[in-house]
């Protein structure tokens, strides 16, 4: 009889624990809905890092019109029923290695604040298979959003709230002027939350500070997409590429040349160095940043580029009164100088980009467009005056 009772008392002990974690989580889920609030997402078990189903020894006739690379029938099919996914992702020291980098088909890079930089890394080709896990995400910054404009009039735009300070560094307030967040392509962690974003305490193996822990997923980020009406077109039909201005790509052709760019953001910040070493044999560069292998932590691959691009841009600071005046701004429309590096060699060129929403476009000395690798892209943003050797 008591062992009868002992039974039934566990019984009840775990049938009441289940209903507080399911009252929990939809209680969460409710209040996780308001703008403008903080929300500390709740750990989660991480998905499987890559569920990939392609049929590997399918033909890959079809190109990316992000990138040039060439895909299979099936994956073309899939990504243009989506539109271009664009993610903040931070490259701090202590963030390193980030989960699904080696899946984007563009990064570009340029400092955040204090010497270290951040990525905008965009997804749409190569992450047509597969949930991939992204992360560590993190604030916008308005120059990025100037990046992320070219890839739609809406882009998805994925971040962790962001610098909000009045003035010109004001990514919260713009993206609201933008239409941004009336549009529903804004996909700020603060007003979604859980389970689309989550934190990871023990993705790497040593502890780190919270703010290097927030994580999402290529598919659960679509897949607000879908409910939101933003695929390959807009509630109204209005395709994501109406006024995409793709760049023109060209196949290998190796040079002979072996030029590996090694580039300084900020002189004495040599955690965030990058040298991106050029292999013959794939005509590719490695990338190494901060004197180790880049790599990505859901394969452990390093992280590849078959063209690297780096754009000279005017920095400044924001003068906004924020603490130490960390906020920076780049002049990211009109030109400057341009270094294409592919094919081993460099091509000495300017950048054009004519406002904020016009695609960033290369022209080498002569004012003939360069032609690009057909292949994952790195746009790297520079001060002008940066230290680079080549």
């Amino acid at each position: 009889m008591l062992e009868k009772l002992k039974d039934q008392k566990i019984l009840f002990i775990v049938v009441g624990l289940g209903f507080y974690l399911l009252s929990t989580g939809i209680s969460y889920a409710f209040f996780s809905r308001g703008k403008g609030v903080e929300m500390v997402s709740p750990v989660s078990p991480l998905p499987e890092k890559v569920v990939s189903r392609i049929p590997l020894d399918m033909p890959k006739t079809e190109a990316c019109p992000l990138t040039g690379e060439k895909f299979t029938v099936i994956e073309r099919e899939i990504w243009e029923k989506r539109r271009p996914l664009t993610v903040m992702i931070e490259n701090h020291q202590d963030s390193r290695p980030q989960s699904g980098l080696s899946k984007a088909d563009v990064v570009y890079e340029a400092v955040a604040e204090g010497g270290i930089t951040r990525l905008l890394a965009v997804f749409y080709c190569r992450a047509a298979f597969g949930e991939i896990q992204i992360g560590p995400v993190r604030s916008a910054r308005t120059y990025f959003m100037d990046f992320a404009s070219e890839y739609s009039d809406f882009p998805l735009y994925a971040h962790v709230g962001g610098a909000n300070t009045p003035g010109p560094a004001n990514a919260l307030g713009q993206i609201a002027d933008y239409g941004w967040v009336a549009k529903g392509n804004d996909f700020n962690q603060f007003s979604i939350g859980f389970p689309v974003f989550w934190r990871d305490y023990e993705r790497l193996d040593h502890p780190v500070a919270t703010e290097h822990t927030m994580y999402s997923t290529t598919e659960k980020l679509w897949g607000v997409a879908i409910q939101r009406r933003l695929t390959n077109v807009d509630s109204e039909g209005t395709k994501w590429n109406k006024n995409f201005v793709a760049w023109q790509f060209k196949e290998d052709e190796p040079s002979g040349q072996e030029v590996s760019p090694a580039l300084s953001f900020w002189s004495g910040y040599k955690d965030y160095d990058v040298l991106w070493q050029y292999e013959k044999g794939s005509n590719s560069y490695k990338r190494i940043n901060g004197g180790e292998t880049h790599q990505d932590l859901n394969n452990n691959e390093q992280l590849v580029a078959k063209t690297v691009i780096l754009a000279f841009m005017r920095e400044s600071r924001a003068n906004d009164g924020y603490i130490n005046n960390l906020h920076l701004l780049y002049k990211t429309k009109g030109s400057g100088l341009a270094l294409v590096f592919q094919d081993g060699e460099v091509i000495e060129g300017t950048w054009t980009k004519e406002d904020r929403q016009a695609r960033m476009t290369f022209e080498d000395k002569g004012g003939k467009v360069i032609k690009l690798n057909s292949g994952p892209i790195w746009v790297e943003i520079l001060p002008t005056g940066a230290a680079i050797d080549y």
